[in-house]
């Protein structure tokens, strides 16, 4: 029968139209994340340990990875610095880390009013208040 594609359309249509709107009053009701949102990046230092390998893997190079070698001739992490303005929160920096110390966290809020807001060091946890050193590998 001819029409009927259109009449389970418009019944959709019809049942959704009833219902009650689904909103949420943002700043006072937090959105709720799914586990496998892909928010800020998250590293946990202790077990970082500096190989390098995030750094490679980033398609856009926001991320700087430093080390100093300790009386044992390993590396330790120094300086972990991200740059969040390019980041394109794709996840192969996740992927490519052998100790899994590096995940994404549920932190979506990253708006910032100064650009090196979005530079970070991530292995002190606070705000990188340097100059703004990396620049995607297409440089500018």
């Amino acid at each position: 029968m001819y029409g009927t594609g259109l009449l389970k359309g418009l019944g959709v249509t019809f049942k959704t139209f009833f219902k009650k709107p689904v909103t949420r009053r943002y700043p006072w009701e937090k959105a709720v994340i799914q586990d496998r949102f892909r928010g800020a990046l998250a590293l946990d230092p202790a077990t970082c340990i500096a190989c390098g390998l995030c750094e490679q893997a980033c398609p856009n190079g926001v991320i700087k990875v430093s080390s100093v070698k300790d009386e044992n001739n390993k590396r330790k992490l120094s300086g972990y610095t991200v740059d969040l303005q390019y980041c394109l929160f794709c996840g192969l920096c996740v992927e490519a880390c052998p100790t899994k110390s590096l995940t994404h966290s549920h932190e979506f809020e990253l708006a910032d009013y100064n650009r090196r807001g979005y530079l970070k060091d991530l292995a002190t946890g606070d705000k990188y208040v340097g100059s703004p050193t990396i620049l995607p590998k297409g440089g500018r």
